[in-house]
């Protein structure tokens, strides 16, 4: 692997160098199998990763089974409604206890030699006196281990890492994209349509990168773009043309990012389009002015009339668009993730919005629909370029390094990912 050398920060996969104006990152963090397994331990270990929305569970003992860095989770509620978060393995010989993907129970029992557990991950198991010293569990060894979950406005983490800093802390400036996305609704929000589920035969930080990447879409999604153009008319691209005056990236530390613009789609919470008639429009309208008395005309206007990609760090994707997306990514191999994906919308939605929500949802960010198919294609084609990186080592991301407000299609976004993913993979602590 190559060395860097160069003004700037330098490590074994970044080059860094603001005067300069050149960014680059080794393509050998994208396919070594010791990169991953540094990944494993220093990011993913130690990291504030997404479990789950408080919708998922709704009910007392309700609860989710989930794989979260690389290891099996219970997610769940006891009977005081309150939240917990426990590995998914037996303390007796390692069986997954729950094998169930949801359900509503006030005990979990182990199906390999029968030990039980209430929901709160105590040690429940009736035996005969001798078989076990009367000392046995005493300390709480054989209850379900418990694992470190806080959550900010319905969106639940959990962190492997016991002395890591707060959720808040580590999310820092970002809980306003959490905030944007609650405020959608004075009810609150839901996750809706279940789980969608899917693999790509590339390195899992390729997705983070073009989930917020705005440089690509208008050639990689120029099918979808064509379509908008058919179905709501050529003034679509006066729309497009103008986003360059409103597009911006956002940084801040840890590695957390977002993109804002406005787009020519329409949003089911409250920006209407031609095609939606008389009676979206009004019912837009009445959105708006149920935002405006509730939050404000200017924070109105951002949650009503712009588009968000916001990416977590390390895995966490929430794309504001047409609809909402929730997405998170994990490594399987070097050239293997796998993606979980959900829709999240405003509880008590309106039957058409809801509709509109959802048919926006399957039909740019579905795995079956316009953006997330042509994705897949664009990051595993530059998977299979990479099995050329000895002769073509790097990847270029300088793109408007040197641009005092950096735009949406700017790498800015990702430059700040890399930063924290250098710092953390450079850590021997």
């Amino acid at each position: 692997m190559s060395t860097a050398s160069n003004p700037g920060q330098a490590s074994n996969w970044i080059i860094d160098d603001p005067v300069a104006g050149v960014f680059k990152v080794n393509r050998s963090a994208f396919t070594s199998a010791e990169v991953l397994e540094l990944e494993r331990v220093r990011i993913f270990d130690r990291a504030w990763l997404y479990l789950g929305h408080e919708s998922e569970l709704l009910k007392p003992n309700d609860f989710l089974t989930r794989s979260v860095g690389g290891r099996e989770l219970i997610f769940n509620r006891n009977r005081k409604g309150e939240f917990q978060a426990f590995l998914n393995t037996c303390p007796h010989r390692g069986a997954q206890v729950v094998r169930e993907p949801t359900g509503n129970a006030i005990s979990f029992k182990c199906f390999y030699h029968g030990w039980a557990f209430n929901n709160n991950g105590k040690f429940a198991t009736k035996s005969n006196p001798g078989t076990y010293p009367e000392s046995f569990n005493c300390s709480g060894s054989v209850d379900l281990p418990k694992v470190r979950l806080e959550s900010y406005r319905g969106f639940f983490f959990i962190n492997y890492d016991a002395n890591a800093e707060s959720l808040l802390d580590f999310l820092g400036g970002a809980v306003e994209i959490l905030d944007l996305v609650s405020d959608h609704s004075p009810n609150g929000m839901e996750i809706v349509g279940g789980t969608q589920e899917y693999s790509i035969r590339a390195n899992w930080k390729l997705l983070l990168e073009n989930s917020y990447d705005g440089f690509h879409a208008s050639e990689t999604h120029e099918t979808y773009f064509d379509y908008l153009i058919k179905e709501l008319g050529p003034d679509v691209l006066g729309n497009i043309q103008t986003l360059s005056e409103i597009q911006r990236a956002h940084t801040f530390p840890n590695g957390h990012a977002y993109t804002e613009a406005r787009a020519p789609w329409g949003r089911p919470v409250a920006r209407t389009i031609p095609t939606w008639g008389e009676k979206g429009a009004a019912a837009a309208a009445a959105m708006t002015a149920e935002l405006n008395e509730r939050v404000g005309p200017e924070r109105a206007l951002r949650i009503s009339d712009r588009d968000r990609n916001a990416g977590f760090f390390p895995n966490l994707v929430i794309n504001d668009i047409m609809a909402i997306v929730v997405r998170t990514f994990y490594p399987v191999q070097p050239d293997l993730m796998l993606v979980s994906s959900w829709a999240l919308a405003p509880i008590g939605e309106e039957p058409e919005a809801r509709h509109r929500r959802l048919n926006n949802f399957l039909e740019f960010l579905g795995p079956g629909g316009f953006a997330t198919p042509d994705d897949v294609e664009a990051l595993e084609s530059a998977q299979r370029g990479y099995a050329a990186s000895k002769l073509a080592p790097w990847n270029d991301i300088s793109r408007g390094m040197q641009r005092d407000i950096p735009r949406a299609d700017d790498e800015a976004q990702m430059r700040t990912f890399w930063r924290e993913w250098n710092r953390r993979i450079q850590s021997e602590s």
